[in-house]
């Protein structure tokens, strides 16, 4: 697996890269030190995972973000930042941005990598505690005016709650594949690309 890891803190940059590729399953080909770099390194590495820092000088973390997503909206990006500042995590999630976990979780950062590649969506406690008060919205929103029916709506919460698809399948008594189909046909009638903008438009509207 190839991560590119950039923070502006070389010395931080240099222990991530020491402490994932300890392991032997997960290579880091290159370091970069801000957003731009970010960006330029992305470009000519495509990496499985992108672990990025969000406060960095030229270009912050969310630009460099929004830059890449643009271009490559499959891109894998995780958040690693000692910040836990509530406008931050919203614009991280409604960028599309796979996951948020703070520098001092450094044990959990290896399985956040292997749970984005995987396809999840990675939030550290204390920011799984906050969004959905930040995303909230108080008005009662109608799933119907998108065509969205009672199992479609408990699949996308079940998907918001950080649900896999299989653990999915055992809780609706669904086989994985109706499972995937399920969310394919739930990303098209919203409009959505991914499971992590899914659960942004649950949290905003529910």
């Amino acid at each position: 697996m190839k991560v590119l890891v950039v923070d502006d803190d070389n010395l931080v940059a240099v222990s991530l890269k020491t402490i994932l590729e300890a392991g032997g399953r997960m290579e880091v080909p290159a370091l970069g030190h801000s957003g731009r770099e970010a960006v330029a390194l992305y470009e000519s590495l495509r990496p499985d995972v992108l672990l990025m820092d969000i406060r960095m000088a030229e270009m912050s973390g969310l630009e460099a973000a929004e830059e890449i997503l643009k271009r490559h909206p499959e891109a894998k990006i995780l958040f690693l930042t000692t910040f836990s500042d509530d406008e931050y995590i919203v614009k991280a999630l409604n960028l599309g941005a796979k996951g948020y976990i703070l520098k001092q979780d450094f044990e959990g950062i290896a399985p956040a990598i292997d749970a984005v590649l995987g396809g999840q969506s990675v939030f550290g406690g204390e920011i799984v505690g906050k969004i959905p008060v930040l995303l909230q919205n108080k008005e009662e929103f109608d799933y119907s005016q998108y065509d969205i029916n009672e199992k479609e709506q408990k699949i996308i919460e079940l998907v918001a709650e950080g649900f896999c698809n299989r653990e999915i399948a055992e809780q609706l008594f669904l086989s994985e594949g109706t499972v995937r189909n399920y969310i394919s046909v739930i990303l098209e009638k919203l409009a959505l690309r991914d499971r992590t903008q899914l659960a942004v438009f649950y949290y905003k509207n529910r």
